[in-house]
Protein backbone atom coordinates (compact mmCIF):
# COMPACT_ATOMS: atom_id res chain seq x y z
CA UNK A 1 0.00 0.00 0.00
CA UNK A 2 2.88 2.09 0.61
CA UNK A 3 4.03 2.13 -2.64
CA UNK A 4 0.98 2.71 -4.22
CA UNK A 5 0.37 5.96 -1.86
CA UNK A 6 2.80 7.51 -3.70
CA UNK A 7 2.36 7.70 -7.21
CA UNK A 8 -1.11 9.50 -8.30
CA UNK A 9 -1.87 7.26 -10.73
CA UNK A 10 -1.38 4.09 -9.37
CA UNK A 11 -4.10 4.72 -6.54
CA UNK A 12 -6.45 6.36 -9.05
CA UNK A 13 -6.82 2.99 -10.67
CA UNK A 14 -7.10 1.21 -7.69
CA UNK A 15 -10.01 3.72 -6.42
CA UNK A 16 -13.01 1.95 -7.74
CA UNK A 17 -15.93 -0.27 -5.31
CA UNK A 18 -17.80 0.62 -2.58
CA UNK A 19 -16.73 1.31 1.08
CA UNK A 20 -18.77 1.93 3.88
CA UNK A 21 -18.79 5.28 6.13
CA UNK A 22 -20.44 6.08 9.89
CA UNK A 23 -23.26 9.19 8.54
CA UNK A 24 -24.35 11.03 11.97
CA UNK A 25 -27.58 12.34 12.29
CA UNK A 26 -28.14 15.56 11.49
CA UNK A 27 -26.17 15.78 8.51
CA UNK A 28 -27.50 15.17 5.16
CA UNK A 29 -25.66 12.05 3.00
CA UNK A 30 -25.25 14.58 -0.07
CA UNK A 31 -23.24 16.50 2.95
CA UNK A 32 -21.36 13.64 3.40
CA UNK A 33 -20.55 12.65 0.01
CA UNK A 34 -19.20 16.15 -0.46
CA UNK A 35 -16.91 16.06 3.08
CA UNK A 36 -15.44 12.94 1.42
CA UNK A 37 -15.04 14.03 -1.93
CA UNK A 38 -13.19 17.41 -0.44
CA UNK A 39 -10.96 14.90 1.49
CA UNK A 40 -10.14 12.31 -1.35
CA UNK A 41 -9.01 15.94 -3.92
CA UNK A 42 -7.01 16.95 -0.81
CA UNK A 43 -4.94 13.47 -0.26
CA UNK A 44 -4.67 12.85 -4.03
CA UNK A 45 -3.15 16.14 -4.81
CA UNK A 46 -0.60 15.45 -1.91
CA UNK A 47 0.67 12.97 -4.14
CA UNK A 48 3.24 12.09 -7.01
CA UNK A 49 0.87 13.88 -9.88
CA UNK A 50 2.30 14.33 -13.27
CA UNK A 51 3.99 17.31 -14.25
CA UNK A 52 3.22 20.10 -16.25
CA UNK A 53 3.31 19.90 -20.23
CA UNK A 54 6.26 20.96 -21.89
CA UNK A 55 5.84 24.48 -23.94
CA UNK A 56 8.48 24.70 -26.94
CA UNK A 57 9.19 28.03 -28.31
CA UNK A 58 11.94 29.03 -31.29
CA UNK A 59 13.37 32.47 -29.89
CA UNK A 60 16.02 35.09 -31.55
CA UNK A 61 16.38 37.69 -33.76
CA UNK A 62 14.95 36.06 -37.11
CA UNK A 63 18.17 37.18 -38.89
CA UNK A 64 20.43 35.20 -37.34
CA UNK A 65 20.29 31.19 -35.94
CA UNK A 66 17.20 30.84 -33.70
CA UNK A 67 17.26 28.48 -30.65
CA UNK A 68 14.28 26.36 -29.41
CA UNK A 69 13.67 26.61 -26.01
CA UNK A 70 11.67 24.15 -23.84
CA UNK A 71 10.06 24.70 -20.70
CA UNK A 72 7.55 23.90 -18.60
CA UNK A 73 3.86 25.14 -19.87
CA UNK A 74 2.12 28.14 -17.63
CA UNK A 75 -0.95 26.50 -19.35
CA UNK A 76 -0.87 23.49 -17.31
CA UNK A 77 0.64 24.39 -14.10
CA UNK A 78 -1.10 23.84 -11.28
CA UNK A 79 0.01 27.45 -10.02
CA UNK A 80 -2.12 28.67 -12.81
CA UNK A 81 -4.88 26.29 -13.93
CA UNK A 82 -5.21 24.57 -10.45
CA UNK A 83 -5.06 21.50 -8.33
CA UNK A 84 -5.03 18.32 -10.36
CA UNK A 85 -7.77 16.36 -9.08
CA UNK A 86 -11.14 18.29 -8.99
CA UNK A 87 -14.54 17.71 -7.35
CA UNK A 88 -15.39 16.70 -11.38
CA UNK A 89 -12.97 13.89 -11.11
CA UNK A 90 -14.48 11.80 -8.23
CA UNK A 91 -18.06 9.85 -8.89
CA UNK A 92 -19.22 8.89 -6.00
CA UNK A 93 -23.26 7.63 -5.64
CA UNK A 94 -24.60 6.26 -2.08
CA UNK A 95 -25.84 2.53 -2.41
CA UNK A 96 -29.01 3.00 0.61
CA UNK A 97 -29.71 6.60 1.13
CA UNK A 98 -30.14 7.47 4.40
CA UNK A 99 -32.42 10.73 6.18
CA UNK A 100 -30.86 13.48 7.86
CA UNK A 101 -32.58 12.40 10.43
CA UNK A 102 -30.69 8.93 10.45
CA UNK A 103 -27.38 8.00 11.25
CA UNK A 104 -25.51 4.79 11.02
CA UNK A 105 -24.06 2.72 8.01
CA UNK A 106 -23.76 4.58 4.49
CA UNK A 107 -22.72 2.36 1.49
CA UNK A 108 -20.66 4.82 -1.04
CA UNK A 109 -19.69 3.73 -4.33
CA UNK A 110 -17.46 5.74 -5.85
CA UNK A 111 -16.05 5.56 -10.12
CA UNK A 112 -17.00 2.37 -11.95
CA UNK A 113 -18.22 0.83 -8.54
CA UNK A 114 -21.18 3.01 -8.79
CA UNK A 115 -22.33 -0.15 -11.37
CA UNK A 116 -22.52 -1.66 -7.91
CA UNK A 117 -25.33 0.62 -6.75
CA UNK A 118 -27.97 -1.12 -9.19
CA UNK A 119 -26.87 -4.62 -8.44
CA UNK A 120 -27.64 -3.55 -4.73
CA UNK A 121 -30.83 -2.17 -5.73
CA UNK A 122 -32.29 -4.90 -7.62
CA UNK A 123 -30.75 -7.45 -4.68
CA UNK A 124 -32.45 -5.22 -2.22
CA UNK A 125 -30.86 -6.68 1.24
CA UNK A 126 -32.66 -6.76 4.29
CA UNK A 127 -31.50 -3.73 6.53
CA UNK A 128 -31.11 -3.73 10.37
CA UNK A 129 -32.50 -0.29 12.48
CA UNK A 130 -32.21 0.24 15.94
CA UNK A 131 -34.91 2.77 16.97
CA UNK A 132 -35.85 4.53 19.86
CA UNK A 133 -38.68 5.58 21.31
CA UNK A 134 -40.00 7.82 24.17
CA UNK A 135 -43.90 6.90 25.52
CA UNK A 136 -46.71 9.91 26.60
CA UNK A 137 -45.94 12.33 23.91
CA UNK A 138 -47.23 12.70 20.22
CA UNK A 139 -45.10 15.34 17.92
CA UNK A 140 -46.43 16.04 14.10
CA UNK A 141 -43.73 14.39 12.55
CA UNK A 142 -43.43 11.83 15.14
CA UNK A 143 -40.08 12.36 15.51
CA UNK A 144 -38.52 14.59 18.87
CA UNK A 145 -38.43 17.99 16.81
CA UNK A 146 -41.91 18.41 15.77
CA UNK A 147 -44.28 20.26 17.72
CA UNK A 148 -46.21 18.24 20.59
CA UNK A 149 -49.91 17.77 19.75
CA UNK A 150 -50.72 14.67 22.75
CA UNK A 151 -49.58 13.94 26.20
CA UNK A 152 -51.03 10.91 27.51
CA UNK A 153 -50.29 8.53 30.04
CA UNK A 154 -47.90 5.60 30.36
CA UNK A 155 -47.10 4.52 33.86
CA UNK A 156 -49.36 1.63 32.64
CA UNK A 157 -47.13 0.54 30.46
CA UNK A 158 -45.01 -2.93 30.85
CA UNK A 159 -42.47 -4.60 28.95
CA UNK A 160 -44.32 -7.60 28.45
CA UNK A 161 -46.92 -5.20 26.72
CA UNK A 162 -44.85 -4.28 24.37
CA UNK A 163 -43.59 -7.45 23.65
CA UNK A 164 -46.88 -8.26 22.95
CA UNK A 165 -47.61 -5.54 20.28
CA UNK A 166 -44.03 -6.02 18.32
CA UNK A 167 -45.12 -9.90 18.51
CA UNK A 168 -48.36 -9.21 16.48
CA UNK A 169 -47.40 -6.56 13.98
CA UNK A 170 -44.47 -8.87 13.25
CA UNK A 171 -46.73 -11.61 12.77
CA UNK A 172 -49.52 -9.46 10.81
CA UNK A 173 -46.65 -8.43 8.35
CA UNK A 174 -46.02 -12.22 7.83
CA UNK A 175 -49.10 -13.24 7.47
CA UNK A 176 -49.81 -10.24 4.75
CA UNK A 177 -46.48 -11.70 2.60
CA UNK A 178 -48.22 -14.99 2.07
CA UNK A 179 -51.49 -12.92 1.44
CA UNK A 180 -50.47 -10.83 -1.25
CA UNK A 181 -48.94 -14.09 -2.58
CA UNK A 182 -52.02 -15.92 -2.97
CA UNK A 183 -51.18 -18.57 -0.58
CA UNK A 184 -52.49 -20.38 2.40
CA UNK A 185 -50.13 -19.89 5.14
CA UNK A 186 -50.94 -23.22 6.43
CA UNK A 187 -49.85 -25.22 2.58
CA UNK A 188 -46.63 -26.64 1.67
CA UNK A 189 -46.43 -23.71 -1.45
CA UNK A 190 -46.13 -21.33 1.22
CA UNK A 191 -43.55 -23.59 2.99
CA UNK A 192 -41.61 -23.95 -0.11
CA UNK A 193 -41.51 -20.51 -0.73
CA UNK A 194 -40.52 -19.54 3.24
CA UNK A 195 -37.40 -21.92 2.92
CA UNK A 196 -36.03 -19.92 -0.23
CA UNK A 197 -35.49 -16.76 2.47
CA UNK A 198 -36.63 -13.60 3.14
CA UNK A 199 -39.72 -13.09 0.80
CA UNK A 200 -39.42 -10.02 -1.08
CA UNK A 201 -42.32 -7.86 -2.76
CA UNK A 202 -41.91 -7.70 -6.28
CA UNK A 203 -43.28 -3.64 -5.58
CA UNK A 204 -40.19 -1.54 -4.00
CA UNK A 205 -42.90 0.89 -2.11
CA UNK A 206 -44.62 -1.97 0.24
CA UNK A 207 -42.49 -1.97 3.40
CA UNK A 208 -42.15 -5.53 5.31
CA UNK A 209 -41.12 -6.00 8.89
CA UNK A 210 -39.47 -9.31 9.32
CA UNK A 211 -38.58 -8.91 12.37
CA UNK A 212 -39.52 -6.38 15.36
CA UNK A 213 -38.87 -7.17 19.17
CA UNK A 214 -37.97 -4.66 22.65
CA UNK A 215 -34.40 -4.69 23.31
CA UNK A 216 -34.78 -2.55 26.35
CA UNK A 217 -37.48 -0.55 28.19
CA UNK A 218 -36.55 1.99 30.55
CA UNK A 219 -39.67 3.88 31.10
CA UNK A 220 -40.92 5.69 29.30
CA UNK A 221 -38.00 5.01 26.74
CA UNK A 222 -38.20 1.91 24.73
CA UNK A 223 -35.72 0.56 22.32
CA UNK A 224 -37.07 -1.46 18.93
CA UNK A 225 -34.63 -3.55 16.94
CA UNK A 226 -36.33 -4.19 13.37
CA UNK A 227 -35.30 -5.70 10.65
CA UNK A 228 -37.19 -4.82 7.15
CA UNK A 229 -37.09 -4.27 3.54
CA UNK A 230 -38.76 -1.30 1.29
CA UNK A 231 -38.88 1.03 4.63
CA UNK A 232 -37.97 4.37 5.30
CA UNK A 233 -37.03 6.89 7.83
CA UNK A 234 -40.74 7.69 7.85
CA UNK A 235 -42.41 4.37 8.03
CA UNK A 236 -39.86 3.53 10.98
CA UNK A 237 -41.35 6.75 12.91
CA UNK A 238 -45.03 6.15 12.05
CA UNK A 239 -44.53 2.89 13.39
CA UNK A 240 -43.31 3.78 16.82
CA UNK A 241 -46.11 6.21 16.91
CA UNK A 242 -48.25 2.93 15.87
CA UNK A 243 -46.51 1.08 19.25
CA UNK A 244 -47.52 3.89 21.46
CA UNK A 245 -51.75 3.80 20.08
CA UNK A 246 -52.18 0.30 20.41
CA UNK A 247 -50.26 0.56 23.81
CA UNK A 248 -53.22 3.14 24.74
CA UNK A 249 -50.56 5.63 24.83
CA UNK A 250 -48.40 7.95 22.48
CA UNK A 251 -45.43 7.77 21.36
CA UNK A 252 -42.58 9.70 19.27
CA UNK A 253 -39.10 8.30 17.75
CA UNK A 254 -36.28 9.97 19.20
CA UNK A 255 -33.43 8.25 17.50
CA UNK A 256 -33.02 6.28 14.07
CA UNK A 257 -29.78 3.99 13.44
CA UNK A 258 -29.16 2.30 10.77
CA UNK A 259 -26.78 -0.72 12.42
CA UNK A 260 -26.65 -3.31 9.16
CA UNK A 261 -27.09 -2.60 5.35
CA UNK A 262 -27.33 -6.22 3.68
CA UNK A 263 -23.40 -7.70 4.12
CA UNK A 264 -22.59 -4.83 5.69
CA UNK A 265 -22.00 -3.49 9.49
CA UNK A 266 -21.53 -0.41 10.99
CA UNK A 267 -18.59 -1.71 13.02
CA UNK A 268 -16.80 -1.99 9.62
CA UNK A 269 -17.84 1.79 8.85
CA UNK A 270 -15.37 4.64 9.01
CA UNK A 271 -15.84 7.64 11.21
CA UNK A 272 -15.71 10.98 10.04
CA UNK A 273 -11.87 11.32 11.61
CA UNK A 274 -10.79 8.64 9.17
CA UNK A 275 -12.36 9.85 5.96
CA UNK A 276 -8.83 10.05 4.20
CA UNK A 277 -7.66 7.79 1.29
CA UNK A 278 -5.32 5.16 2.79
CA UNK A 279 -8.35 4.09 5.01
CA UNK A 280 -11.09 4.51 2.18
CA UNK A 281 -9.00 2.09 -0.02
CA UNK A 282 -8.66 -0.42 3.12
CA UNK A 283 -12.13 -0.23 3.62
CA UNK A 284 -12.72 -0.65 -0.17
CA UNK A 285 -10.49 -3.74 0.09
CA UNK A 286 -12.37 -5.07 2.85
CA UNK A 287 -15.62 -4.50 1.18
CA UNK A 288 -14.69 -6.41 -1.85
CA UNK A 289 -13.34 -9.12 -0.18
CA UNK A 290 -17.01 -9.62 1.77
CA UNK A 291 -18.75 -9.22 -1.39
CA UNK A 292 -16.16 -11.70 -3.29
CA UNK A 293 -16.92 -14.28 -0.45
CA UNK A 294 -20.84 -13.83 -0.40
CA UNK A 295 -21.03 -13.38 -4.07
CA UNK A 296 -23.90 -16.06 -4.46
CA UNK A 297 -25.86 -14.53 -2.38
CA UNK A 298 -26.22 -11.33 -4.74
CA UNK A 299 -26.49 -13.91 -7.62
CA UNK A 300 -29.08 -16.31 -6.47
CA UNK A 301 -32.83 -15.81 -7.53
CA UNK A 302 -34.37 -14.53 -4.35
CA UNK A 303 -38.42 -15.58 -3.68
CA UNK A 304 -40.66 -12.54 -4.85
CA UNK A 305 -44.54 -12.08 -4.57
CA UNK A 306 -44.56 -11.45 -8.48
CA UNK A 307 -43.37 -15.14 -8.97
CA UNK A 308 -46.12 -16.29 -7.09
CA UNK A 309 -48.96 -14.39 -8.45
CA UNK A 310 -47.67 -15.57 -11.59
CA UNK A 311 -48.08 -19.27 -11.20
Amino acid sequence: MGKLIKDAHSVWNTLNGIFLVFKPAGIHYLGTLNTLNLNLQRDFNKLEVRPPMKYVSIEGPTNKEMRVVVRDSYADNPLVVGPRFREKNFRMVTVNNLDIDTSGVLVVAINYGTRLRYVFKEFRPTVLYKVKGILGQMRRNNFMDGAIVEKSTWKHIRREHIDRVCASMQASHQKMMFQLSGLDIQSQEAYELAVKGPIRPNDPNIPLLYSIKCINFTPPEFTLEIVCINTSSEYLKSVTAEIGIKLHSTAHCNYLHCSQYGLFHVKDSLLSKHWNLSNILNNMNMCQNLISKHSSILSEKQPNLAMQIAT
